[in-house]
């Protein structure tokens, strides 16, 4: 199975300097746990709710004059719509990220998250057999995503 199977289509995005402030109404109003930042319609990074928790709250700052690309995680790492589901989860647990843009020629076409992978039974035997290889080498699972993955990996 391939990340185009499972992944969403329909990826909210927004400018990077847009306030904190209407970027969580964004985020709220979709029900969504992060926004693509996307200048000249590039991607150049994603805000998360991890993002808002530790540079936004944790720091006390104001999100009413704090901009998107001031949070922001610059690094964006992407797959592609034609992986294997196990080579994304693979990227997405070595590089400890739960949320994985797709790219084609250069431009976003969707999202897949290590919840939507999780969700998805088919690939579950898939998904395990990564972790387990993952961690038969060494690799432990960061805090934030132990419960996710604890969750579905007995």
């Amino acid at each position: 199975m391939e990340v185009e199977d499972i992944m969403v289509h329909k990826v909210i995005t927004i400018d990077p300097t847009v306030t904190v402030k209407e970027a969580t109404k964004l985020m709220n109003r979709h029900e969504i746990g992060c926004l693509i930042a996307v200048k000249q319609g590039k991607a150049v990074g994603i805000m998360t709710e991890r993002d808002l928790l530790k540079k936004i709250v944790e720091q006390a700052r104001n999100p009413k004059k704090t901009r998107v690309h001031e949070i922001m995680s610059k690094r964006l790492v992407v797959g592609t719509p034609r992986m294997e589901i196990a080579d994304a989860v693979r990227l997405m647990l070595q590089k400890k990220i739960k949320k994985l843009p797709i790219v084609e020629d250069g431009k976003m076409i969707g999202l897949v998250t290590l919840t939507d992978i999780a969700r998805t039974t088919r690939i579950e035997p898939q998904m395990l057999g990564v972790i387990k290889e993952l961690r038969k080498n060494g690799w432990l699972p960061p805090k934030h995503m132990k419960k996710v993955l604890d969750f579905y990996v007995v």
